[in-house]
């Protein structure tokens, strides 16, 4: 008898062994697209390149799920994009669809009738016109400029009938497309940032900068500071700290509630901010991201960092400054 994997019953067998296959082949139909592509894929990319509008993304039933997808993941990625139902275009719709944009449009057999007047518009008025589909010498191949056409492969339905594999193909190569134009483009973090201020996505790309008090609002004093004004200092600031910086306004140390706890005793006040601070403050920078920032923060159990310039503090992160804008 085949022993049974931890956790499972024999009855489970037949559903994990269909589960599997339906993975094994639409992970072989990956591979095959994979080797499949070729300067079809790159002139396509030239071509959605050139344009001075958006990509109008487009597919009927199953495909058009898929190209709502794809036209979500090349707005999020710095490619303006939006998704156009092909037979409400036949109704008005298509004048969405302008001569700064190029299309791509999807379907597995190539002859979805719906996109017909979608193939026909563009080629009235010229508009790049991308297809997706498993057919070299359907209709839709014929009439675009470029054609990617995805391997011969069985659906993962037993009856080879619900799209599943070839759904699967067209997803992949969509964020293909997207991630590689999003490359072309030197599309920076900062960049990403922009187009998803909210959501964790969002959060974990803000800088130190957009997070950080300003210069205005340190806790600054010299070496030859007494305690009892330093203390002062570090109660009006209320960060639990006071910087500690150099005849050139570099920071050499920090003085923290820790450090008073230390050096408690009858003549604190008067003692100088050198003989009490800690020297080689952990510090960060303007654009460092903020997650890293709190990682340090986390990791040597304080709450707040100096952010620093040339060694010259211009600001302070506080723990609860980017736990508040949901850094975490």
């Amino acid at each position: 008898m085949r022993p049974q994997t931890e956790g499972t019953t024999e009855t489970d067998q037949p559903d994990l062994a269909a589960a599997r296959h339906v993975l094994d082949l639409e992970a072989r139909a990956l591979d095959a697209l994979g080797r499949a592509l070729g300067q079809s894929f790159v002139e396509s990319l030239d071509l959605i390149g050139a344009v001075r509008g958006r990509v109008i993304v487009t597919g009927m039933g199953k495909s058009g799920h898929v190209a709502r997808k794809v036209a979500a993941t090349l707005a999020s990625t710095g490619c303006p994009a939006l998704f156009v139902h092909p037979a409400e275009a036949s109704h008005g719709d298509l004048g969405m669809i302008t001569r700064e944009d190029a299309v791509i449009a999807l379907s597995n057999s190539g002859d979805t009738a719906e996109l017909g007047d979608i193939a026909a518009y563009c080629r009235r008025f010229g508009i790049p016109l991308i297809a997706i589909t498993a057919r070299a010498d359907s209709a839709l191949a014929g009439d675009a400029d470029r054609a990617l056409i995805l391997p011969q492969t069985d659906e993962a339905c037993p009856m080879g009938l619900a799209p599943t594999t070839s759904t699967t193909m067209m997803m992949a190569l969509g964020d293909a497309i997207a991630i590689a134009l999003f490359e072309r483009k030197g599309f920076s973090e900062r960049d990403f940032q922009l187009l998803h201020p909210g959501g964790s996505l969002g959060h974990r790309l803000l800088r130190v900068a957009e997070v950080m008090r300003g210069a205005e609002e340190l806790p600054l004093c010299r070496p030859a500071t007494l305690m009892a004004e330093a203390i002062l200092v570090m109660t009006n600031r209320a960060f639990g700290c006071v910087g500690v910086t150099d005849e050139d306004g570099r920071l050499i140390g920090i003085v923290t509630d820790g450090d008073l706890r230390r050096h408690m005793a009858p003549n604190l006040l008067e003692l100088r901010a050198s003989e009490v601070m800690t020297k080689g403050a952990k510090t960060t920078r303007a654009q460092a991201l903020a997650a890293e920032a709190l990682g340090v923060m986390n990791t040597n159990s304080i709450t707040s960092l100096f952010v620093v310039e040339d060694d010259r503090p211009v600001g302070i992160v506080r723990m609860h400054d980017c736990l508040r804008v949901g850094v975490a």
